[in-house]
């Protein structure tokens, strides 16, 4: 019987950015369901634009990347987006909360686009919050937010939807250790509650050490930290 997909593979992937500088070439990953890959690096060697290629939201030079066995570059925009929408979240660094949409809207808004009852992606978006500290808060709107805060209703909304695949830019980057800890365990219980696979890029030994593997990204690609 045939092995099931990986959740994420990349198959050769290659990017340049503008200035003819090569960020990676021929790079390979597989990410099993439930399992948890931390990517750290120096800044500027490409962690963000990798997020990016494997959220389809950048296109790479060559090579592949493949959801749950399915080639990105293989579907057009509208299928990418749906792809985007359904099987994946995403924590981004600069947070992208809509101000003009209630924090509680705001989480359940990738089941809203799903077509989910609004009752229904309302009630998992109120228990959510309660999850990651801000219960009672639906209502409130991201100004009355701080960094912190704000991080982790870009967490609960990227979990809301329970994606095959989250992809998280420094997902602890903007909160205090303590909050960062219980974050990182509420992220990791969700993850692999739901059997999705995570790919966290970060600079945080704390959320590095909670991954499955951790991998360092150079120009020579991606490489095992040793005791990672």
């Amino acid at each position: 019987m045939p092995s099931a997909a990986p959740a994420l593979a990349l198959r050769s992937l290659s990017k340049t950015v503008p200035g003819g500088r090569r960020l990676f070439d021929q790079l390979d990953l597989a990410v099993a369901p439930g399992e948890v890959v931390a990517i750290m690096g120096e800044s500027g060697v490409g962690k963000s634009t990798l997020l990016n290629l494997i959220a389809g939201l950048d296109q790479p030079d060559g090579g592949a990347v493949e959801i749950e066995g399915v080639a990105l570059g293989a579907l057009d925009d509208d299928a990418r987006t749906v792809m985007r929408r359904d099987r994946i979240g995403f924590v981004f660094q600069a947070f992208h909360i809509l101000p003009h949409l209630t924090l509680a809207q705001n989480i359940a808004l990738p089941l809203v686009l799903a077509h989910a009852p609004g009752h229904e992606a309302l009630a998992r978006a109120e228990a959510l919050m309660v999850e990651v500290g801000l219960g009672g808060r639906g209502g409130d709107y991201a100004a009355q937010l701080s960094g912190g805060e704000l991080q982790r209703i870009a967490i609960a909304r990227a979990l809301v939807h329970r994606p095959a695949l989250i992809l998280a830019d420094e997902p602890t980057g903007n909160l205090d250790p303590e909050t960062g800890e219980k974050i990182l365990d509420l992220f990791l219980t969700r993850v692999r509650s739901f059997g999705a696979a995570a790919v966290i890029v970060t600079h945080s030994e704390r959320a590095a050490a909670v991954a499955d593997r951790t991998l360092i990204l150079s120009a020579q690609g991606l490489a095992a930290r040793h005791g990672g």
